[in-house]
């Protein structure tokens, strides 16, 4: 790696792609420390109660570092060491190179040690640091997935206490899974079995949970997400959603709207104050202010080969079980009439109604049990 280093670079800082746990935080106190020290090696090191796997730093009668030893191939005596070598380095580049020219692969594995570097600048009569982690969880490494585990929780756990600390309440951080980019505002209230990813933000006094999945998704202020899903979706403030809605990519809520159960909405602007309340699905549609979509209502966008746009304007009211087969218009203060299948456009102020008219045939049922005897 030293050939793709600048000209001009001076300090070389090494780090492992197995210790996810460190902080920025820290790596500027083991820069800090390097150049107040005037060093020109300088190894970040922790106190594990059980060092078993890792290096072990042997320190000289002032305190610095002597080597590094392997566990494979440490004394009896060494392996009693408990600090440990977290694999992040600083050292000053010249002295780096000469060191990298001397490595030989002396050792049980037969393998060239970064580690070794330490010595060689010892040799040389070189002081090395040691800089301690404050937070032993840092330099945990990963190789296998029972780590890897163990890791992404103690992750998890700092997203949240950081949001908490920012006045999210998390009623059961254990249950919480939030992304790091993930931004929640103070008076939010995140309920168990939450899982928050990507580019989600969200406002001000929500209440999301318990059993919600958000991703790239947006909401405002105050605003009500129960065992829902929602992708790529926008939400308006002083909404409510759920319980069991899908919201797909390309949804935008206005304010107070009402999305309830069993609804699925897609590539759609639905106005402030319109409601959808249960077992309907919207499918690119526009739908103005004050709507109020019956239970079962579909939209039918597509017919086999593209899709088509269905336009419900404001103030409309459309009855329960209807379908309304794009290209559709309806048109501002319409009625749809229950049970309805729509496939042309209905005017302003108008009903629209699509449907068999009803027979009741008076007392069927006894000329029937009169004939069968």
């Amino acid at each position: 790696a030293v050939p793709f280093l600048a000209d001009d670079v001076e300090r070389v800082l090494v780090l492992c792609g197995d210790t996810p746990l460190l902080t920025g935080k820290t790596i500027k106190r083991l820069l800090h420390y390097f150049q107040e020290t005037g060093a020109k090696g300088a190894v970040l090191t922790a106190y594990y109660h059980n060092p078993d796997g890792y290096g072990r730093v042997v320190r000289d009668e002032k305190g610095l570092v002597l080597k590094i030893i392997e566990q494979g191939d440490a004394l009896p005596e060494e392996l009693e060491i408990k600090e440990i070598n977290s694999g992040v380095y600083c050292f000053s580049r010249k002295e780096l190179e000469e060191a990298l020219e001397t490595l030989q692969p002396d050792n049980v594995q037969g393998e060239y040690y970064l580690t070794d570097v330490v010595f060689a600048f010892r040799q040389k009569g070189l002081p090395v640091f040691p800089c301690l982690v404050t937070e032993e969880e840092e330099t945990y490494g990963i190789n296998s997935r029972v780590e890897l585990a163990r890791a992404e929780g103690i992750f998890r756990r700092r997203i949240n206490e950081g949001l908490m600390e920012n006045g999210v309440t998390i009623i059961d951080p254990a249950t919480a899974y939030i992304e790091a980019q993930v931004e929640i505002a103070p008076d939010t209230i995140i309920y168990p079995l939450t899982v928050l990813q990507g580019e989600t933000r969200i406002g001000c006094g929500c209440q999301v949970g318990p059993n919600v999945v958000m991703v790239d998704s947006t909401l405002g202020d105050r605003v009500q997400v129960r065992q829902a899903v929602l992708e790529g979706a926008v939400v308006g403030k002083d909404s409510n959603i759920g319980p069991f809605s899908y919201l797909r990519p390309g949804t935008v809520l206005g304010e107070e709207v009402k999305v309830g159960d069993f609804v699925e909405v897609k590539q759609s602007l639905i106005g402030d104050g319109s409601k959808v309340p249960h077992l309907t699905y919207i499918g690119d549609s526009t739908i103005g202010k004050k709507v109020n979509i019956g239970a079962g209502t579909i939209t039918c966008n597509y017919d086999g080969k593209q899709k088509w746009q269905t336009v419900i304007e404001d103030d409309v009211f459309i009855g329960s079980n209807s379908n309304l087969v794009a290209p559709l218009t309806i048109g501002e203060g319409a009625y749809v009439a229950a049970g309805s299948t729509l496939t042309e456009n209905v005017p302003e102020k108008s009903l629209g109604i699509a449907r068999g008219r009803q027979v009741v045939i008076k007392d069927w049922v006894l000329r029937k049990e009169e004939k069968e005897g």
